[in-house]
């Protein structure tokens, strides 16, 4: 998760990728300065925790002889929610199995969930999605193959990804207050490859600062604590600014000649405005306010595939979906899966499934060009996130193209060609 981190399988933030190892170092001499530089990161991060009161017997019990995770960069540099085509990863994460799991949950604890909702203000069925895409209802948690420790999952980072060493620093310290506070067991205290934790995947100082005693026996437990977990959840939502009573959004169809430059994805207008401009609900036989947001409700319109695909209302509260992990990919799966678990259809518009999505390394070709000619894409760096999607549309318009913000491979060859 949450406020910035991962679930088991998915990297929550944006990390940056690692610099290239030099085809020339020798193996050989490479492996033993690599061991000596992570026991030197290792080293001075001791007195950082000894600066927050960290328990000198906790430190050495996590920290003396720790070697780094050989797993754990990899799937930093390649998150799936970034590299993985959208539909695939809706595929991967709104599954039969996995809807109909949920909804055998909601009945489960239908009474909990009731309270969470009055004290929070937060639909169970997010909740659930949550719940159902970070952890799948938490039988991964028991995985040995898929859970990791997350001190040496967060000193890997911290020691191996420069870029947001500080960051994974802080989760670290966070991590190790944690023990030191008793609030869990070293060996039960075991997350994803990111150091994201329990049911819902909290990153060690989203829990230290949201986490909640739901259940009334005296400890906040993500990890084997259901109701601990969900209300802890429902409370960083609603600290991240949830709207209760409303939902994410909406799937709608656009009008026959239809002015793309309006789905930027940051222009919000009240639902009225976008249904004057043309748009329909996608599916009709919905209630008006099914899936929240009445009339004057602001609204930003987004195709995550261009013109071609599925088209979104977006209302503030997929925002705050967006504040659990800050990918698209994610954040449309959770909302999908919620309107699934309460029982509504699938999308109305299919993908372009026929499209090859682009490589990461193409990704960040496409961005070279599209900053080489002076778009600002926000980075180089292979994830096509709002920044570029906006560079792609100035550029598309600039030639006459419909300016829908769709990477795809066409967009790249006619950029490569200096068109």
């Amino acid at each position: 998760m949450r406020g910035g981190a991962s679930g088991l399988l998915i990297l929550i933030l944006v990390t940056a990728s690692a610099a290239p190892i030099h085809a020339q170092t020798p193996p050989e001499a490479a492996a033993p300065d690599a061991a000596g530089a992570f026991r030197r990161c290792v080293a001075d991060i001791i007195p950082l925790a000894d600066a927050k009161g960290i328990a000198r017997r906790v430190v050495a019990a996590e920290l003396e002889g720790l070697s780094p995770d050989p797993g754990i960069l990899a799937p930093a540099r390649d998150q799936a929610e970034f590299v993985k085509p959208i539909w695939d990863y809706l595929d991967a994460t709104v599954t039969p199995s996995r809807i109909a799991q949920g909804q055998a949950k909601l009945a489960e604890w239908a009474p909990v969930l009731a309270r969470i909702e009055a004290t929070y203000g937060v639909d169970r069925h997010v909740l659930a999605a949550i719940w159902g895409v970070e952890s799948t209802y938490g039988t991964v948690l028991e995985d040995p193959t898929i859970v990791r420790p997350v001190v040496r999952a967060l000193a890997t980072l911290a020691c191996g990804e420069a870029e947001r060493s500080a960051y994974w620093r802080d989760e670290l310290l966070g991590a190790l207050q944690i023990l030191d506070e008793g609030r869990v067991s070293p060996e039960r205290m075991t997350g994803s490859w990111a150091g994201a934790m329990g049911h819902t995947q909290f990153m060690p100082t989203t829990y230290l600062q949201h986490a909640v005693d739901f259940d009334g026996d005296g400890r906040r437990d993500i990890w084997n604590s259901v109701p601990d977990a969900l209300a802890s959840t429902a409370n960083y939502l609603k600290v991240s600014g949830w709207r209760p009573g409303e939902g994410w959004g909406f799937e709608v169809r656009l009008p026959e000649g239809f002015d793309y430059a309006l789905a930027d994805e940051v222009t919000e207008r009240p639902i009225s405005e976008w249904l004057r401009l043309g748009l329909r609900r996608a599916e009709p036989l919905a209630a008006p306010d099914a899936q929240g947001g009445a009339p004057e409700s602001g609204a930003v319109l987004v195709l995550p595939t261009g013109a071609r695909g599925p088209a979104f209302l977006l209302l503030p509260n997929f925002r705050v979906i967006l504040r659990y992990n800050t990918a698209l990919a994610y954040a449309l799966s959770v909302a999908h899966l919620s309107d699934r678990l309460r029982g509504g259809p699938a999308f109305a518009q299919g993908w372009p499934r026929t499209d090859r999505p682009l490589s990461t390394e193409e990704r960040r070709q496409l961005q070279g060009h599209l900053a080489g000619r002076g778009f600002a894409v926000g980075g180089v760096d292979g994830k096509v996130g709002p920044k570029t999607r906006a560079a792609i549309r100035a550029y598309q318009a600039s030639a006459g193209l419909v300016p829908d913000g769709y990477a795809d491979a066409a967009l790249l060859a006619r950029l490569g060609e200096g068109r």
